[in-house]
């Protein structure tokens, strides 16, 4: 099954590419080629692009708080496990705390480092990095990667706490969605949203054997579904046959 989510609005978005930027650096900083870190490096000055928005932390933190709350209100409920619920509402502390001790945006601090910031002013230069252009830079891509290592773990150190919180946030958002199945009538599918309530993220898992990709546009009343067909060039086709996929909406 391939999953496709559609974010409802802005603040989602943003979460979204972010939590797909730190999945990268999860991936790129453990490995040892110098290459990967300096794909790492991309990936970190990326983050700290997106995460640029005045506002984000305070909304990263009102909505911890916002599902701290709802949690709270179970307790005393006989079909909740108070166990369970204390290490949610714990995990939520941990991360709320974490954001909260950094001041300011995401990385502000390596504004300071004037290697990276010379680093970042030609990194989206075509062959900007070349060891002509920065060769302090082509020097550390030439340590042991251990060494590397340590060098990206401390400048991703103010950055961790971020991706936490973001984790935390998008994990709750997915868990109080509950998938159902629906059928694509010849490759459309539309359903109205209840109104009062206000959805923030929809989840559609469909089969990969299918070779269809879903087209999804949604708002406040309704979300439409059209499924598509790359043709030999790879170009997007409307596929005019039923298929069924598993649709979750995440208020």
């Amino acid at each position: 099954m391939v999953l496709y989510e559609y974010p409802f609005n802005e603040s989602i978005r943003t979460m979204l590419r972010l939590e797909h930027l730190f999945g990268r650096l999860n991936v790129l900083v453990p490995r040892d080629d110098a290459v990967d870190h300096h794909f790492a490096l991309v990936t970190l000055f990326e983050i700290m692009d997106v995460a640029a928005r005045a506002d984000l932390k305070s909304d990263l933190l009102k909505e911890l708080e916002r599902h701290k709350a709802q949690l709270l209100s179970y307790r005393g409920n006989p079909h909740i496990s108070e166990a369970a619920l204390d290490e949610v509402i714990g995990r939520i502390d941990h991360a709320f705390n974490g954001l909260n001790q950094f001041a300011g945006k995401a990385g502000q601090t390596l504004t300071n480092n004037d290697w990276l910031m010379s680093i970042r002013s030609r990194i989206s230069i075509p062959g900007g990095t070349c060891e002509f252009d920065l060769p302090a830079y082509y020097a550390w891509q030439q340590h042991a990667p251990d060494k590397r290592r340590q060098d990206l773990s401390t400048w991703l150190s103010s950055l961790w706490p971020l991706g936490e919180a973001l984790q935390m946030l998008l994990s709750l958002l997915r868990d109080s969605g509950v998938p159902h199945k629906v059928m694509a009538q010849g490759g459309q599918y539309q359903q109205p949203l209840a109104q009062g309530r206000t959805y923030q993220l929809l989840r559609l898992r469909i089969d990969g054997s299918l070779d269809l990709v879903p087209e999804i546009s949604g708002h406040r009343l309704m979300v439409s579904v059209r499924l598509m067909r790359a043709d030999a060039e790879g170009r997007l086709r409307a596929s005019g046959e039923d298929a069924a996929f598993d649709l979750s909406l995440c208020a």
